[in-house]
């Protein structure tokens, strides 16, 4: 048996594959966000390390055979500082922490954004790792004279389980262009980074490989020496475990982030300065465009009114196509939206109001605007072949079919509920040494395609939706210069 474990923002998932690339059996432990202040978002690291143990350790005692390999994949950015032994100088600062957003004005008003998109094809936004690197070495010199890594969820994981400190390609790619042979100067200059480059973790060709040590075989209950792979994080771990490879071909994540990318053979420098080019460690790149809504904006939805995730497929067919005529923009992130376009500003919108509205109505509106934002993106990533999906929103089949309508092609659905997990499982089995047949593993069927006058009703939607996006844009930043009204700001932090 191999173990895929995926250490998300809000749960920690650890799944058995057989030799077939069936999941056997699963096991998870929620992992809880603080919010110390306006716009700061973090995690207590040591609590992510103990969830990743409990998880494996539960799966582990269920299994008849023993295991074969524990591949590491999880969420991205965010900046997870550490000493010397892989243990938290400080709570780590999330991918959805908004502190950064004035560094980034700065950047981009300097030109120092469009040097780093130049040099690595990543566009900075306030939860990436430089970002919030600045901004600890304006506010917190002691917490990185303190570390001895800069590191990224996964990797804090690696470590602790194998005492090795590395990367791979992937999460090195984003924000500093990483590689084998080192850094990229230019982003680090750029960033005014130069001085804290050694908190910078070796970079690997591929996902690195260790044994399970003492400390690790106490976490997890399996036997040390264990093999132990760290990557490629979720996004190209979805991609590799969703089967997308050839050039063109598209994967929609419909989670916390609603994550587009597509499979490309070279950097992209040039067009929209937004979203990441994630190397893969095979020569190949993912043009990724992981925008801040998601799933948590549909989550957000519910709450307003009162109803259970449960309810999706019902409200979603209790609200005809275009939610009569209930509009949103789906932006609710405290720290903006980074793809396909960047502002720390960003803000949701909800309008056409009326009070023949209802709750179906509300949440489809937002459940449309989610997939308008996932055309946005995949436009601006260069989709041109086949796309599929995966995600916890890929489970309700109403939701599926508005993203197909929106996007006027069919889908396939990944196999499996871990694309992640597999992919790292898949990853991390190349490195071992050992065969799998990926096109088993990862093959999906695709469905029909969208009806024609639906998809030609969103084709409608789609360009008010670009017109009201583009009519916002211009007020966000005009209320975030704005005076902060009596009583407290209301702005990012």
């Amino acid at each position: 048996m191999d173990i895929g474990v995926d250490v998300g923002t809000s749960l920690t998932k650890a799944v058995a594959f057989d030799s077939q690339g069936r999941e056997v059996d699963t096991a998870s432990v929620p992992t809880a966000l603080e919010h110390p202040a306006p716009g700061h978002v973090e995690q207590d690291a040591e609590a992510v390390v103990s969830s990743v143990g409990a998880v494996v350790r539960a799966l582990a005692s269920r299994l008849a055979e023993p295991v074969r390999l524990v591949a590491l994949t999880g969420q991205g950015d965010g900046l997870w500082l550490l000493d010397r032994d892989g243990r938290p100088v400080r709570r780590a600062m999330s991918w959805m922490d908004g502190r950064a957003s004035g560094i980034i004005t700065e950047w981009e008003r300097s030109g120092a954004a469009a040097e780093v998109f130049a040099a690595t094809g990543g566009a900075l936004f306030p939860g990436a790792q430089a970002a919030l690197l600045a901004w600890a070495d304006r506010a917190e010199p002691g917490s990185l004279d303190r570390a001895a890594t800069a590191a990224y969820c996964k990797d804090m994981v690696f470590q602790r389980l194998t005492g090795v400190r590395a990367t791979d390609p992937s999460e090195a790619s984003m924000p500093f262009g990483g590689s084998s042979e080192g850094y990229s100067a230019s982003a680090l200059h750029a960033t005014g980074l130069e001085h804290r480059a050694g908190l910078l973790p070796p970079v690997h060709d591929g996902p690195p490989l260790a044994a399970l040590d003492a400390a690790g075989a106490a976490l997890t209950g399996l036997p040390q020496g264990t093999p132990v792979s760290s990557g490629p994080y979720d996004l190209p771990a979805c991609a590799r475990g969703a089967g997308v490879t050839r050039p063109g071909d598209g994967l929609l994540i419909v989670g916390t982030t609603l994550a587009c990318q597509v499979a490309r053979t070279s950097v992209e420098t040039t067009g929209t300065r937004a979203g990441m080019s994630l190397a893969t460690g095979a020569g190949d790149y993912l043009r990724a465009m992981p925008a801040m809504v998601g799933t948590a904006s549909l989550d957000w939805a519910l709450r307003l009114t009162g109803r259970p995730v449960e309810d999706l497929e019902s409200l979603l067919e209790g609200s005809p196509p275009g939610a009569n005529g209930l509009r949103v923009l789906p932006y609710l992130a405290p720290s903006g939206e980074r793809a396909p376009f960047v502002s720390p500003y960003a803000r949701g919108e909800l309008d056409g109001l009326s009070l023949h509205h209802g709750p179906a109505d509300v949440v489809r509106a937002v459940c449309e605007g989610i997939a308008y934002a996932a055309r946005h993106c995949l436009e601006a990533a260069g989709l041109q072949g086949r796309l599929t999906l995966c995600g916890g929103g890929a489970r309700s089949r109403a939701w599926v079919g508005v993203f197909s309508a929106v996007l006027g092609r069919p889908v396939a659905l990944a196999p499996g509920a871990q694309a992640g997990a597999r992919g790292a499982v898949l990853a991390g089995l190349r490195v071992l040494g050992e065969e799998a047949d990926e096109a088993a593993w990862t093959g999906a069927p695709v469905s029909a395609e969208p009806p024609r006058e639906l998809v030609e009703a969103y084709d409608e939607g789609f360009r008010r939706y670009l017109a009201r996006l583009a009519a916002s844009r211009p007020l966000w930043e005009a209320d975030a210069a704005a005076p902060a009204p009596a009583g407290g700001a209301l702005r990012p932090a």
